[in-house]
């Protein structure tokens, strides 16, 4: 004979009621099928459960050992029940997100803020990194979300727009430049500039830019992110051109930010790995970043009316 859910339910009971009657109760069951099934589980486990004194039944040492081991038992169902009703309900889990550095700061947190109000039980996970490692990691479904700048879907994704803007120009407090609302490439001539390392796309295109219109800036010095770009236009040492997320992130305090009157695009777009499986609590999170680009979106279009 082996032993059932059945006569751990019933000794669990018993244990907890004190008596068969109460026990028979709670289990919407009877007093005699409470008593022959706890005399069974004592059969099987070949133990004395219960002393019998006087009609009533007290607890032997190893039945109160042994409720611990069932009540553990009952905590680890109690767990699944509760993870069942959060996935029901949507309440908790956890979201895994891959972005480009620049995005950490310049989107996913207000996006993770209008999340976190509505799921503030939910575990965000939000990993950094630059391309091509972050598009690897997007085709291998090692998360749930990505955000990056390319056209092109990593393979096994799909991508959608989120956002798409213009790069614009940073520059330090109380440089004669920010006496224009909006600067032309002809204004960079002879400015002490700050790159971004030579293969990095964007790079690549200011430094187009500049060539188009023949005009020569000195190169003073190279950085591998935005974030450092601004970082060290803040301490006055050159300007710059960036994408309009960081800069807004970072306006103010020794950064200011001007529109430029060429085009240089910057888009966001959102992958999304096709052989996970889906949360719904990632169409929620995408639901909130849509919102905060349009949030986003808004606040650069009031940047590029200013006057010229």
């Amino acid at each position: 004979m082996k032993i059932t859910h059945r006569q751990v339910e019933v000794f669990r009971a018993v244990m907890n009621t004190g008596n068969v009657t109460q026990a028979a109760l709670a289990m919407h069951s009877s007093q005699p099928t409470v008593s022959r099934e706890l005399a069974r589980l004592e059969q099987v486990l070949q133990i004395n459960l219960f002393d019998r004194v006087r009609g009533r039944l007290r607890p032997t040492a190893q039945a109160l050992a042994l409720l611990e081991e069932v009540q553990r038992s009952y905590l680890g169902l109690d767990r699944i029940a509760a993870a069942a009703k959060s996935l029901r309900e949507f309440t908790q889990g956890r979201l895994a997100i891959a972005c480009l550095p620049a995005l950490a700061h310049g989107l996913l947190p207000q996006a993770t803020q209008l999340f976190a109000a509505a799921h503030p039980q939910v575990g965000i996970s939000i990993t950094p990194q630059e391309s091509p490692l972050l598009e690897e990691w997007l085709t291998e479904q090692r998360f749930d979300l990505g955000l990056c700048e390319r056209i092109h879907a990593p393979a096994a994704t799909a991508l959608t727009p989120l956002l798409q803007a213009d790069e614009v120009a940073v520059l330090p407090d109380g440089h004669p430049l920010l006496g224009k609302r909006v600067l032309k490439p002809k204004d960079f001539a002879g400015q002490p500039f700050v790159s971004f390392a030579p293969a990095d796309p964007y790079r690549l295109l200011v430094d187009q830019m500049f060539e188009q219109q023949g005009v020569r800036r000195h190169l003073a010095l190279e950085t591998a992110s935005a974030a450092s770009v601004c970082a060290l236009v803040r301490q006055g040492l050159g300007v710059a051109i960036v994408n309009p997320l960081t800069a807004m992130e970072l306006a103010g305090a020794g950064l200011q930010v001007r529109p430029l009157s060429v085009s240089i695009p910057f888009a966001v777009t959102l992958v999304v790995p096709q052989l996970r499986p889906a949360s719904p609590l990632r169409e929620a999170f995408v639901k909130c970043l849509k919102q905060a680009a349009s949030t986003l979106q808004a606040s650069l279009r009031g940047l590029s009316k200013q006057p010229r």
